[in-house]
């Protein structure tokens, strides 16, 4: 299903109300959400957490590609794109919650995560909260455990780097602006750097 002219407009009225939320005043390209999704094994997954569902261009493409028995949590924080997404994409294995990604250990019941997907702005992001969706991500993600996320910017590179112990990047130029595609692995212990781990 495409995006229709009444979901980018209710887009971009979230990034006017919202911009260091939102991050994009368009919702991303398919091609650039499949070329982020072929970054992670999603047949294999059994617990997939989206941050910044949007209005459901990620979720929908995450869906296709997940386990019969797989289960998805989708967070998003604005209430008028959680909307959005209840109204476009129904299947059982989805949850979509209207919530911070600093509070996704609250809804895991102790399960670990397999992949997180990521359309969070974090160079826009207030510092405290980016940090405390860092630790979050560190606590929740298993041994094996990535996260693959978009940017419009290498600018978060650094701070995905300071906390996995891999980060592989690529770029989608026919994204309006051109994304920057990331692959992230081996979350390091929270509080701990990336130099501290190689120091030692």
């Amino acid at each position: 299903m495409k995006v229709d002219i009444q979901e980018k407009v209710r887009f971009f009225r979230s990034f006017l109300a919202n911009p260091r939320q939102v991050g994009a005043i368009l919702p991303t390209s398919r091609r650039a959400v499949r070329d982020m999704l072929d970054m992670a094994d999603f047949a294999r997954a059994r617990t997939v957490v989206e941050l910044g569902a949007g209005t459901g261009v990620y979720t929908e493409e995450v869906i296709s590609r997940l386990h019969p028995d797989a289960r998805f949590l989708a967070f998003e924080v604005d209430a008028d794109l959680v909307a959005t997404l209840n109204e476009r994409v129904r299947d059982p294995r989805l949850q979509v919650i209207n919530d911070s990604a600093e509070n996704v250990e609250s809804y895991l019941n102790g399960d670990k995560v397999d992949i997180i997907v990521s359309g969070l702005p974090f160079t826009s992001l207030p510092q405290p909260v980016k940090w405390n969706i860092f630790g979050e991500m560190g606590r929740v993600l298993g041994p094996d455990g990535v996260m693959v996320a978009i940017q419009y910017s290498t600018m978060a590179q650094r701070d995905f780097e300071r906390h996995f112990a891999s980060v592989r990047r690529r770029v989608s130029p026919v994204n309006v602006p051109p994304a920057f595609l990331f692959r992230c692995s081996a979350a390091l212990p929270q509080g701990e750097s990336q130099g501290e781990v190689q120091g030692r």
